[in-house]
Parts: C-alpha cells; structure tokens; sequence
C-alpha cells in the first residue's frame, strides 16, 4: 500500500483529502505544519502533497530542505496552493516539487498526477 505524507495547516482541507485518498487505498500521514512535515518525511513515504503556505516553515523551505536529504530526495513531492499567479509553478518546481496543483483542488487531476508518479501500488 503506498503511503502518502499529506501536509495541510487548513483542517478542512486535510480531513477532505485525507478521507479522500483513504479511499483510493491510500495510507495517508499528516502534518499541520512545516516542522512537522520534515519530521514525518523521515519515516520515507512515497510521496508528498505539500501545501506551500505553512507555518513554522512555509513549503518552498520544507521541498528545498527534503530534496537536499539524500536519504529522502527522491520522495516526489506535489505542491498544493492557492498560488496560481504565473511563475508560482516554476518556483515551485525550482524548490524540488515534482508536480504543482491549485487549491481548490480537482480531485481526479491530483489522482492522475498521483497514480503517475508512484505507478499502482495501492495494493503491494
């Protein structure tokens, strides 16, 4: 089963995905802000969804921090954001995202980005 780290401060917006990926076959891990998601990375998951507007340490600084970990570089990394001006995708991949979504979110556009980079291992 893949694991996913989902990092989302806004309650609403995590317990919606959360429940959401579950769903799909997902274990989802979570964490409310920056810190704690540089914490939870360690545990290796598959992948993140990272929402770029954090406190304690916003996600630009958590994606550059992860992908200067050679232990966890290679988790893929989705930033989510409300930031949908242009550039904010670039910076976003310029940090060490993998892939870029806009809040709201559609759903089954992030679970197609999903099942692409981590293939079909909800049930291995």
């Amino acid at each position: 089963m893949s694991r996913i780290l989902l990092v989302e401060d806004n309650e609403m917006n995590r317990d919606m995905l959360s429940r959401r990926l579950a769903r799909r076959s997902y274990e989802v891990d979570v964490a409310v802000d920056g810190g704690e998601a540089l914490e939870k990375a360690k545990a290796r998951p598959d992948l993140i969804l990272l929402d770029m507007s954090l406190p304690v340490m916003d996600g630009w600084t958590v994606a550059a921090e992860l992908k200067a970990d050679d232990a966890l570089r290679h988790i893929p990394i989705i930033a989510l954001t409300a930031h949908a001006m242009v550039g904010d995708r670039e910076r976003a991949l310029a940090a060490g995202c993998d892939d870029y979504e806009t809040k709201p979110i559609d759903f089954p556009r992030l679970i197609g980005k999903i099942t692409a980079m981590l293939g079909d291992r909800r049930t291995t």
